[in-house]
């Protein structure tokens, strides 16, 4: 075996962890010659639950998996970790204002936050999953300030993927066909899937598919309420297609982009296309050898998209407001 890489997952007995964690534990995000030490993080009265998933995956034999440590306690969870993935958080109820689930969750990652600042590898790098994601990701940041930014990162890789294949489906080509595509902004309904700088073999999507009504009407809504309409028709959230979210952005950051393509990954502005730095936004990144990535800058907006821009940008900038007092 070449190595071991310590692996965090939050809310590991829920739906999102349980899809993700025999991929884990497979060999197949950090190839068959690492071994994977798995650190699950769950609530006190989920423990006999995540005992079940324990289970499960020493039943499916890998050739990697080298433990698996079940715990409650934050600091445990991260000691030593080399990839934190942050799945758990607390659902949105019926009745419950936006305010009031940023604020429940915020106290959760300023939690967490400190437990990685204070335990985790000096090469640890964050994934948040849990929603909303781009604050929770920022609420974690702010308490563990040692960390570099390009460390912490939040899930738009779900987004993504789904913007890929919806306009694979209309073009009528593969997904692998459909490249430069980026989710600009939050992880919510306020994203903006960027047709106008997405290719379909090579050539500008918008000159593939010439329907501009059926791009603004139908194309961007449907990538921006994907998770709602999963919901009324499993009776509950993504999770299958989240894990595999996930589980991409993690392999897109160990196996660099191909050259003139992108990915897009939410983290943390260093003022690119006027972002206010410090606010985590979903932006277009190359990824980069050794797990590092780079904004993809110099993009163009039309008036459409830069309305679209704003509206996101507004709301991720309302989203840091309402957990200003947990920010430090």
């Amino acid at each position: 075996m070449a190595g071991k890489v310590n692996v965090t997952v939050t809310g590991a007995a829920g739906q999102v962890a349980y899809a993700m964690l025999g991929r884990i534990a497979s060999g197949e995000i950090f190839g068959p010659n690492t071994r994977v030490s798995l650190r699950l993080l769950e609530i006190t009265a989920a423990l006999p639950t995540l005992e079940g998933v324990a289970m499960e995956l020493e039943d499916c034999a890998s050739n990697v998996l080298d433990e698996v440590i079940l715990t409650d306690d934050a600091n445990r969870a991260f000691n030593g970790t080399n990839w934190a993935l942050l799945v758990g958080s607390f659902p949105r109820k019926q009745g419950m204002e936006r305010k009031e689930l940023l604020g429940i969750n915020g106290k959760i990652f300023v939690g967490q936050g400190k437990a990685i600042g204070a335990h985790a590898a000096q090469d640890v790098r964050i994934l948040v999953v849990g929603n909303p994601c781009n604050t929770n990701c920022l609420v974690a940041r702010s308490q563990a300030r040692e960390i570099p930014d390009e460390r912490w990162t939040a899930l738009t890789r779900l987004d993504h993927n789904r913007a890929r294949s919806a306009l694979a489906k209309k073009a009528g080509v593969t997904v692998p066909e459909v490249t430069r595509m980026t989710i600009w902004g939050n992880h919510s309904n306020t994203q903006f899937p960027d047709f106008t700088n997405a290719q379909i073999q090579g050539k500008p999507a918008t000159a593939v598919v010439t329907d501009r009504n059926w791009l603004e009407t139908e194309f961007v809504p449907q990538v921006q309420q994907r998770g709602a309409a999963v919901i009324k028709a499993r009776g509950s959230s993504s999770a299958l297609s989240a894990a595999n979210g996930a589980l991409d952005h993690v392999k897109s950051l160990l196996n660099p982009t191909a050259p003139g393509d992108w990915v897009s990954m939410a983290v943390v502005s260093q003022g690119q296309y006027g972002v206010p730095k410090g606010l985590v936004f979903g932006y277009p990144c190359k990824t980069l050898p050794g797990a590092k990535y780079e904004v993809v800058e110099g993009l163009s907006l039309d008036a459409f998209g830069q309305q679209k821009f704003k509206a996101t940008l507004d709301e991720l900038l309302e989203e840091k407001s309402a957990v200003q007092e947990l920010l430090g």
